[in-house]
């Protein structure tokens, strides 16, 4: 047999052994067929796909949307991080990661800030740090418990909170219970080295008495007429005002307002009403400055570059020194200059100052990301509730935390008067750290009560989780493998 037939032979003979694909069989009179069976028979029978499809496939000559890269472009990468910052859960972590990161790099900064003071006054270098340590260790628990408690239960800890921290301030003024440090009697003495500085439990004594207060008169609505928005906020905020200025804090009382001022703005203040209670604070507060020289003294130095001959403005000068030396990374951790006696309160109300001169602009950059993070999750939680209760309470945590920041932060910056208030979960002092990591915890718990924030943490619970894989997997038979 020549070649030729016997390749022809050989290529019939395996065309016949390659098994032929499944053709439908014709279909009854009106009995349609299976959409799988009859796209087989069209496959298997030699229909070809509509040119629009076939050119729209890979490799084929229709239009195709061009593509700037692997992540899709700079639009499609936007609207992925705005669905994942619209999660339930955001605000949730965002608020827990912040203030925990804020925390934690504020121990290592009075570590570094205070070794010197601490040695200074014949203490170990970790004198300071062993306190501010165990006051982060109290407030994580009292964070933990806030954001464990309901709603309810928060709501009813604001008379108690209150009564306890009136009774508290009232002792202050007590002569022999109460304590004078650097020129203000708004401490008590607790044994040992541990002190009390009960003023600062009264900014989460308003927030949560206040807060209880409109929600009840919103549910009523008797928030329309002005003397049930004022009455009887506005003289209980003026009475704990006015027992801390009796022990001369112009800082602690300018946070209270800033407080006040935010429940009020929150529950919808008319404008004329707002701006008359403030006109009264404002000249409030310009009676007390001009009355006192110190606190005019420090009105005067906003702005220095360098101290007066007569050593005046020593510390906001050497604050600008301590950022100006910084530079964009800093000197490094514990090579800080100024915190040798140059710069008083370098681990409490300047601590911002140390940060910019050991970490640089980059770390000074990142502590205001942090404290603007929180404060936007605050108010992304405030925002979204439904609970008067909530939203008052959330709107006055975050009132408190952004105003304490901005004024600690502008004072070191040169651009405000020092107000002498520590930087909020970044300074050194437990009175300071234990309610506001308190507020943290409510701010977490206002987080988690929200319905779609519920249902996500619910869904990632073990329980949960292997009871819906159990009922999306169909059960088989038993001789099936």
């Amino acid at each position: 047999m020549p070649a030729d037939e016997r390749f022809a032979v050989r290529r019939e003979s395996a065309r016949a052994s390659v098994p032929r694909p499944l053709t439908a069989a014709p279909a009854p009179a009106g009995v349609p067929l299976p959409p799988g069976l009859a796209l087989r028979g069209r496959l298997a029978t030699g229909a070809r796909r509509p040119e629009a499809a076939r050119g729209s496939g890979r490799g084929g000559s229709g239009s195709r949307t061009p593509r700037t890269g692997r992540g899709g472009g700079p639009r499609q990468a936007y609207e992925r991080a705005r669905r994942a910052w619209d999660r339930p859960l955001t605000a949730y972590y965002v608020i827990l990661g912040s203030s925990l990161l804020i925390t934690v790099l504020g121990l290592v900064m009075v570590y570094s800030a205070s070794m010197i003071k601490a040695l200074d006054i014949s203490k170990p270098a970790t004198y300071f740090f062993g306190k501010q340590f165990l006051a982060a260790v109290i407030g994580g628990g009292l964070m933990l418990i806030a954001a464990r408690m309901p709603v309810k239960l928060h709501r009813g800890l604001a008379y108690p909170i209150l009564m306890v921290t009136v009774f508290l301030m009232v002792l202050v003024q007590v002569p022999g219970i109460g304590m004078s440090v650097n020129g203000n009697q708004n401490w008590l003495y607790l044994g040992g080295p541990f002190q009390l500085q009960p003023s600062e439990f009264g900014k989460l004594a308003l927030i949560l008495w206040g807060a209880d207060l409109l929600a009840r008169k919103q549910d009523k609505r008797l928030l329309t007429q002005w003397k049930h928005m004022l009455v009887p906020l506005v003289p209980v905020a003026f009475m704990l005002l006015g027992l801390i200025m009796l022990g001369g804090d112009m800082g602690t009382a300018i946070i209270l307002t800033a407080i006040l001022f935010g429940l009020l703005w929150l529950a919808g203040a008319p404008t004329r009403l707002f701006a008359g209670v403030l006109g009264f604070a404002v000249v409030i507060g310009f009676v007390l400055i001009r009355t006192s020289p110190n606190r005019m003294s420090r009105l005067a130095c906003m702005g220095v570059s360098e101290p007066d001959p007569e050593g005046g403005c020593w510390q906001a000068a050497h604050g600008i020194y301590a950022l100006a030396s910084g530079g964009w990374f800093g000197s490094g951790l514990g090579a800080s200059v100024e915190k040798w006696g140059q710069l008083p309160e370098p681990h409490t109300d300047f601590i911002f100052a140390i940060t910019g001169e050991e970490l640089g602009l980059a770390g000074t950059l990142s502590v205001l990301a942090l404290f603007a993070a929180l404060g936007y999750a605050g108010i992304r939680v405030a925002g979204r509730t439904e609970d008067p209760f909530v939203r008052y309470a959330a709107g006055g945590v975050t009132t408190w935390i952004t105003a304490q920041a901005v004024i600690n932060i502008g004072a070191v910056l040169g651009l405000l008067p020092i107000a002498g208030v520590p930087l909020p979960l970044f300074s050194y002092g437990g009175s300071a750290l234990l309610p506001t990591m308190f507020a943290v915890g409510l701010m977490i718990a206002f987080a988690r009560e929200d319905p779609a924030a519920k249902a996500a943490l619910a869904m990632r619970k073990p329980g949960v989780r292997w009871k819906t894989m159990r009922r999306r997997v169909k059960k088989r038979s038993s001789g099936e493998r």
